[in-house]
């Protein structure tokens, strides 16, 4: 099921409703434009991978997670590529897994506005409100210079109880992990990831997966 909802239709097109479940987490990729086709690619091979890893996805199947994908680049362009869907089966987990492999990209050439992005996906949780735990892993490889300053949504985010974490790509952002750290991440355990580059990211995202199905963690905000 490849599609492109956009936010506010997004409760209506859930693959199931919530049911229990420890966790609800949305992966927001960025597809602006200074990620190129085999670096977008790295980036949903990558998290397809991460998600399949045995003790995650063991940890999403035991607390019947809800997940979402989103995609995000510049003002006015986010959207949700696979609706909430609960993962109470190995089965389900794997087809979700092929189908953020086989997603295509959204968008190309446009900024990068974190802020909507957050925005936008921080209304996405009304749908999963009987979630315990309400997640947001940011994968981003430049910092926002678009719409919205992404501190501004921190504080809406934090009375909601959703955790942000982030993965930073440093391939042309050398000091991007600090940006997230002051500007994107929010919510008690909330880290940042670096990454050197794309070529880091598969390795870096299965370990930020297991670091947030499993356990929570440090560096409290």
């Amino acid at each position: 099921m490849n599609r492109v909802c956009n936010f506010v239709a997004a409760a209506f097109c859930m693959a199931q409703p919530a049911g229990a479940c420890d966790l609800a987490l949305a992966l927001a990729v960025d597809v602006s434009g200074s990620v190129d086709g085999s670096e977008y690619r790295i980036q949903m091979d990558g998290l397809a991978a991460g998600l399949r890893d045995p003790v995650v996805s063991e940890a999403l199947v035991r607390g019947q997670a809800m997940l979402l994908l989103v995609q995000w680049t510049g003002s006015s362009r986010q959207a949700v590529s696979i609706p909430w869907t609960q993962v109470d089966s190995f089965a389900k987990l794997d087809r979700f897994a092929d189908q953020i492999a086989t997603t295509p990209r959204a968008w190309r050439n446009f900024s990068t506005a974190i802020g909507e992005a957050l925005e936008t996906t921080m209304a996405s949780f009304d749908a999963v409100s009987p979630c315990a735990r309400h997640l947001i892993d940011l994968s981003g490889d430049g910092v926002s210079n678009e719409g919205i300053e992404p501190s501004r949504v921190l504080g809406a985010l934090r009375s909601r109880g959703i955790t942000v974490n982030a993965i930073a790509i440093e391939e042309s952002e050398p000091e991007l992990t600090a940006y997230f750290f002051e500007n994107v991440i929010v919510g008690e355990g909330a880290f940042v990831v670096s990454a050197s580059g794309f070529e880091d990211y598969p390795e870096k995202i299965r370990r930020k997966l297991l670091r947030e199905v499993t356990q929570q963690t440090a560096e409290v905000r």
